[in-house]
């Protein structure tokens, strides 16, 4: 029998959005793991905002809908309130009821500032990361760590010196053509006009420099989870300083070994890591090379026997490579980690925190079940 192709909707409707989602839908369990970290950060939420004038969109919602941009790559804070007007399964996750309009886009320029002063993506993160140590998945004790770099969102045309003319201009107002033939910009003579951040970077030796900034993670090896991040502007120490960082306020008494590649085999990493407690695992890089003078010398590793003899050495070089797969999820899956659409450090750093928090909530769903009693 033929059905009645009816388009008028009906009056009244009982059904909420989770009723939408089905049963078995991954993002249920991240939900959960977010929502309890959320509750965590009341006290938070509640100093951020004055008492008198009007409610605004709750930090919650504007939280969770950055969490959904990153994991399903979302390229625009545009795009994603357009799809909260339809998308229900994107509803339910922020907490929308389904006769609640979307907010506007622009709320997240006008919060983002406010977000920034209280940290309150770091916040997040580590309220995550705390219930994994909860749930023992942690070890606090072997850690690897490596560093990516981020494209900013300003172009090469954008360098200029500091002091002095800038190099002559020609072509369309809007998308002029720049000529620096015969110059050599370097960091510590030109700028960005578009983004002063961003610096002029390159991780391999033949490859151009481009506007980027440093994005670093702290990986625990047992887990694979990203334990702490940090994002730095661009220069030749920016990794090891800022693996430094991160080293010195991971948790935990006891002695620690951090697995690295050859980039953090130098004196002020090893002595650094040496001076904190911490055992570095570098990849030793050593090597012949010719001197100006034109004699044979060779470069020596600053990690000798003492550290490779033993067989944690050898494991800590095998499970560092993981940390690779953290940048690779959040540069593929992670919307605009590849090139950032925001300018200026910090904003950068709140977007990498977020993408490297949406590759952990992918991950511990599993985890957490794997270590439940059944």
């Amino acid at each position: 029998m033929r059905g009645s192709d009816v388009t008028q909707e009906s009056l009244f409707t009982t059904r909420t959005t989770a009723q939408f989602v089905p049963a078995d839908h991954p993002l249920i369990p991240v939900r959960e793991i977010v929502n309890r970290a959320l509750v965590d950060l009341d006290v938070l939420f509640q100093s951020m905002y004055d008492e008198r004038g009007r409610y605004s969109v709750a930090p919650e919602r504007l939280l969770r809908g950055l969490l959904l941009q990153a994991l399903y790559g979302i390229r625009s804070e545009r795009l994603l309130c357009e799809q909260l007007g339809y998308n229900m399964l994107y509803r339910w996750f922020v907490g929308m009821a389904l006769d609640e309009a979307p907010w506007d886009h622009s709320s997240y320029t006008r919060n983002r500032d406010r977000l920034i002063e209280h940290a309150v993506v770091k916040a997040l993160f580590g309220q995550v990361i705390e219930q994994a140590r909860q749930a023992g998945l942690l070890s606090d004790e072997h850690f690897s760590v490596d560093g990516t770099l981020i494209r900013g969102w300003a172009s090469l045309k954008s360098f200029v010196p500091k002091d002095g003319p800038p190099p002559p201009r020609g072509g369309p107002r809007s998308n002029p053509e720049v000529n620096f033939r015969g110059q050599r910009r370097r960091n510590d003579t030109h700028a960005s006009t578009t983004d002063p951040d961003a610096r002029l970077c390159t991780k391999a030796d033949r490859a151009g420099a481009f506007p980027a900034f440093v994005g670093n993670a702290l990986m625990d090896n047992r887990s694979g989870l990203a334990v702490d991040c940090e994002v730095a502007r661009g220069s030749g120490t920016a990794e090891c300083e800022a693996a430094l960082q991160m080293l010195a306020r991971t948790p935990g008494r006891g002695r620690k070994t951090v697995g690295a590649d050859k980039n953090y085999d130098v004196d002020p990493f090893v002595s650094g890591c040496r001076s904190i407690g911490v055992t570095p695992h570098v990849a030793q890089n050593y090597y012949a090379y010719t001197t100006k003078l034109g004699k044979q010398a060779r470069r020596r590793s600053r990690i000798d026997a003492r550290t490779t003899r033993h067989a944690g050495y050898a494991l800590s070089q095998v499970i560092r490579k993981r940390i690779e797969t953290l940048f690779g999820d959040c540069k593929q899956h992670g919307g605009t980690m590849r090139q950032v659409k925001l300018r200026g450090l910090n904003k950068v750093h709140d977007a990498f925190t977020i993408a490297l928090l949406a590759v952990n909530l992918r991950r511990l769903p599993k985890l957490l079940a794997g270590c439940r009693p059944t």
